[in-house]
């Protein structure tokens, strides 16, 4: 996949801070995620779920609501109403760049949210809810003897998930003139409800609530083991391919990718992708990897960097060549594994180099030999390390004859 920063204009005037992940072939479909009261667009609920869809096709926006995360504006100035609100403004811009959200999955209060906006996007064919509440005024029971004294002293600074938050009279007042009975039963979309039997944040009567009120085909799956907030890996891998799974049915059938051209034997072919600054889709006979740069130089670290391949290539070699070289002097030789490191280091500290004040490149092979080896025999397969036709290459005169096509 390819991951994009963007910045959104929110409900309340500031930029609210926007995650697009592409998936690496054709868009079949978009998604809009919100996340939960206290999380934030890069929850691991969100990043999972996010993945999983790109690989199938699906584009996931994911965001920051205003005040919260990299988004700017003040949370105490927000309120259930204002979620609502950057959700629509969210999908008006999807819809400007040409991927109007077919699917809607919100999680936790994230959940509630999606299902109060969701008939005000035409574009959206399929909802998704994660441990969402089946009423928004669920979130003061997070509160619990605080709401009172919000009323009556206007605001107050609260802890909620172990962080700091300040919520304001106008916040419980809000929450508590929403009630979502009338958007469930009239939301005329189909809705997968996930719900864990054994959340202590948002209990189990939320989810099978939300499911008796719909009226349009729905689904239920709970998510045995699972916590509110998703933090176990396994529960939130199952969740999101549930909701790959899940959509695939309402969402448009992924067209078939037209078969690239075949390559001779031994080329290599290496092309753009547009997606990031330097990503490119590597062709080897009937492989396709992908190549990148890091983030800390501007890429979206999509794939190796062009090193790290030429690293690869001499980590392969070289455990091949001593794989073959054991099997033909029949050696007990059960594992091999090799770790690489490249660096340009001053040639000063290289004892051969005749230039003592230029860079060179300098790669580390650390091999290690598994299997009862002798002495002689591991120094035997270190030797022929050094024989492998990679390494051969990397030491050799290497002429390129470029030209242009």
């Amino acid at each position: 996949m390819s991951s994009e920063r963007i910045e959104i204009p929110g409900s309340q005037g500031g930029q609210l801070s926007g995650r697009l992940e592409l998936p690496d072939g054709p868009v079949r479909a978009s998604a809009l995620f919100a996340h939960c009261f206290t999380c934030g667009k890069d929850s691991l609920a969100a990043t999972r779920i996010a993945r999983a869809l790109n690989a199938h096709g699906i584009a996931v926006l994911r965001f920051d609501f205003t005040g919260i995360g990299a988004s700017e504006g003040d949370f105490a100035s927000t309120n259930f109403s204002s979620n609502l609100a950057d959700l629509v403004a969210v999908a008006a811009y999807m819809r400007s760049r040409g991927m109007a959200p077919m699917l809607l999955i919100g999680h936790s209060l994230g959940g509630a949210a999606v299902l109060g906006m969701a008939r005000q996007v035409p574009e959206v064919r399929a909802v998704v809810t994660i441990a969402a509440p089946s009423d928004p005024r669920h979130v003061l029971g997070l509160l619990g003897d605080d709401v009172e004294r919000i009323r009556a002293e206007g605001e107050l600074d609260v802890k909620l998930a172990g962080r700091p938050f300040r919520m304001t009279r106008q916040f419980v007042d809000d929450v508590s003139d929403h009630s979502l009975s009338h958007e469930i039963a009239n939301l005329n979309r189909p809705l997968l409800v996930l719900q864990s039997p054994t959340d202590d944040t948002v209990g189990v009567e939320n989810g099978l609530a939300i499911f008796g009120a719909a009226a349009q085909p729905k689904s239920y799956v709970a998510l045995e083991g699972a916590d509110h907030l998703l933090q176990n890996r396994v529960a939130a891998a199952y969740a999101a391919e549930m909701i790959a799974a899940w959509s695939q049915h309402y969402l448009p059938v992924q067209e078939e990718a037209e078969a690239a051209p075949s390559l001779d034997p031994g080329v290599v072919e290496v092309q753009e992708r547009h997606k990031g600054r330097y990503q490119q889709t590597i062709r080897v006979g009937q492989h396709e990897l992908v190549g990148d740069e890091p983030t800390s130089v501007g890429g979206d670290d999509a794939g190796p960097n062009p090193y790290e391949f030429l690293l690869a290539a001499l980590g392969a070699c070289t455990s091949m060549t001593l794989r073959m070289y054991a099997e033909r002097k029949a050696l007990p030789l059960e594992h091999v594994s090799v770790q690489l490191r490249h660096e340009k280091v001053h040639a000063r500290d290289c004892a051969d180099c005749e230039d003592k004040g230029a860079l060179i490149d300098r790669m580390e092979r650390r091999i290690s030999l598994g299997g009862p080896l002798s002495a002689e025999q591991r120094e035997a397969l270190l030797a022929i390390a050094n024989k492998c036709p990679v390494h051969r290459t990397l030491e050799s005169a290497v002429r390129i004859d470029t030209s242009a096509v």
